[in-house]
């Protein structure tokens, strides 16, 4: 069982596990642009779409528009041509061009640094706002994705029907310290060993005591 007394130790074990697969995309960028706006501008574009789609569609657009400035003045036709392979381009081109008249408008082009304003741009929720924090500004934050949500249920560690009240939760009952890292750490280990269909629970480092809650079926 992994509860409050060992969820340090786990946590340990899974970044070392998770050390061994390519950072989440969104970390990638962060490293390599240093830019809040398109790490917000990324993670926008990255719901529901594949890791893979979202890195080259950024790249392209970044290319073309490197500042909010340029991006919100790009006609709204090029954008979605652009924006075509990530799915749900036209809605995710408006989101993305109010985002940036936003930024410039309202925030003279810096992109908010807390969770608050940030949830104030039309399209951000709390996942997004707590990734910009956390991964933009290295600020404290708790970002839930489905796979945090999904791996801390089937630890056992919570028992949360959503990614928000997932949040709330660890806000609780996890150690400060640990708040940063956990997406990361979590996303990783989601897409490659706990997988949201069948996880591959015999390759698991937590498999002697993970009581894998709700999973059916697995390898």
């Amino acid at each position: 069982m992994i509860n409050k007394s060992n969820i340090g130790g786990t946590l340990q074990i899974i970044e070392k596990e998770a050390s061994k697969y390519p950072l989440p995309v969104l970390e990638r960028f962060n490293e390599k642009l240093k830019d809040p706006f398109w790490v917000l501008i990324a993670c926008l574009l990255s719901l529901r779409t594949k890791d893979e789609t979202t890195e080259k569609v950024v790249k392209i657009l970044y290319a073309g528009s490197p500042s909010p400035a340029k991006l919100a003045a790009m006609p709204i036709k090029q954008l979605e041509k652009i924006l075509h392979p990530t799915g749900f381009f036209r809605n995710k081109a408006r989101t993305v061009k109010n985002t940036a008249y936003l930024i410039i408008n309202k925030y003279a082009g810096i992109t908010p640094d807390s969770i608050d304003e940030l949830l104030t741009i039309p399209g951000v929720g709390r996942k997004t706002a707590n990734l910009v924090v956390t991964t933009a500004y290295n600020k404290y934050g708790i970002c839930v994705d489905t796979h945090v949500h999904k791996i801390f249920n089937r630890w056992g560690y919570l028992n949360t029907r959503s990614a928000d009240e997932t949040e709330m939760e660890l806000r609780k009952t996890l150690p400060k310290r640990y708040w940063k890292k956990i997406n990361r750490r979590l996303v990783v280990f989601g897409k490659n060993i706990c997988l949201s269909v069948s996880p591959l629970c015999s390759k698991c480092p937590l498999k002697e005591k993970c009581p894998a809650k709700g999973v059916k079926k697995y390898r």
